[in-house]
């Protein structure tokens, strides 16, 4: 009898060990960011933050005495971006970052664009941090929405969506001020 018990605690004793293995080790809290950033995307002037690297020749360019150059804004024209990103919306605005990556107009009709570029932090809460935005921009809508598809420094391990709103646009000039509203969940 002394026997059967001890193999039945032994058991026991195993299926407990069991049980308390598959449960799952608690990670460190998931936390939520909101963040509203602003990014100055201008093509043209002497502030110039963007260019357009490959496409369909457009003979009629924005500045009349330029030579033929791409246009952004025609199906299958590539430009790359160095933005100024700012806490607000005004070019006096204190700038804490920059947008750098590419636009591709992605839309036969040319009122579309995908998006792949690095928010990288310079300065304020999040400075050395970098959040990683992939999606598509149909430019003519008010708001559009964007993924973040990962991060480092402060938001390593992140995941979320944004929100993207045009605060201004001068299409004659190539010239925008986008608003970024981004919600994003990490570690």
């Amino acid at each position: 009898m002394a026997g059967s018990t001890n193999f039945f605690l032994f058991l026991l004793t195993l299926s407990v060990l069991y049980l308390a293995s598959t449960f799952p080790e608690p990670g460190p809290p998931i936390k939520t960011t909101n963040l509203v950033v602003y990014v100055h995307d201008h093509f043209t002037g002497p502030d110039a933050t963007a260019i357009t690297v490959a496409g369909r020749q457009n003979p009629t360019t924005v500045d009349a005495a330029a030579p033929a150059s791409f246009n952004i804004l025609r199906f299958g024209t590539i430009a790359v971006v160095d933005d100024p990103v700012t806490e607000g919306p005004t070019t006096e605005s204190k700038e804490i970052g920059r947008a750098q990556g590419a636009y591709i107009n992605s839309q036969f009709d040319g009122k579309g664009l995908y998006l792949v570029f690095s928010v990288i932090f310079t300065g304020g809460e999040f400075a050395g941090s970098t959040l990683e935005i992939q999606g598509s921009d149909i430019f003519a809508m008010k708001e559009r929405e964007f993924g973040i598809v990962s991060g480092t420094g402060f938001f390593r391990f992140v995941k979320g969506y944004g929100i993207m709103e045009t605060a201004f646009m001068d299409v004659a000039n190539l010239r925008a001020i986008i608003k970024l509203n981004v919600t994003v969940k990490h570690y």
